[in-house]
């Protein structure tokens, strides 16, 4: 029997180190692999995320970041939600739901006008909860960076 864990949504913060770039590449590196679009969102997060206007939100079990998720503002209000990974130890324990609803809440207080995330078709998990917070499958209205995405859900509250 596993024992009682609480999460806490923190925003990012140099102080946990690469926790960003490791938690998705462990998660990349498992699925599928890790793309160039990847490499520059990894490797300088406050640059091409923070500072343009979005959000790095970090899951805290007992202080150890298990699970993230990024804000990426693409201008006019438009947010894409990317880059949620959980570690392996804590899937399956709600901590994508409690990342997912903290990141729509941002969006929220942005004044963000559209938000849309991108997906594989193979990763039935993560789009049930994504459907199940209010996202809907839609055409793609460009191609993607993204090799591995063959999935395109916008957010209807």
């Amino acid at each position: 029997m596993t024992r009682p864990f609480s999460v806490r949504i923190v925003d990012y913060d140099s102080a946990y180190g690469d926790a960003f770039e490791r938690l998705n590449c462990e998660w990349l590196e498992k699925y599928f692999r890790v793309e160039a679009i990847d490499h520059s969102v990894l490797s300088d997060p406050v640059n091409t995320v923070i500072k343009p206007g979005g959000a790095i939100l970090y899951a805290l079990c007992d202080d150890l970041v298990v699970g993230t998720v990024a804000l990426k503002h693409h201008g006019g209000g438009d947010y894409e939600l990317t880059k949620m990974a959980v570690t392996d130890g804590y899937q399956g324990r709600g901590i994508g739901r409690h990342l997912l609803q903290a990141v729509v809440a941002r969006f929220n207080v942005l004044n963000g006008k559209r938000l849309y995330l991108e997906s594989h078709s193979s990763l039935a998990p993560a789009l049930a909860l994504y459907e199940s917070a209010g996202f809907r499958h839609e055409p793609r209205p460009s191609p993607s960076e993204y090799e591995r995405a063959d999935v395109y859900m916008v957010f209807e509250p």
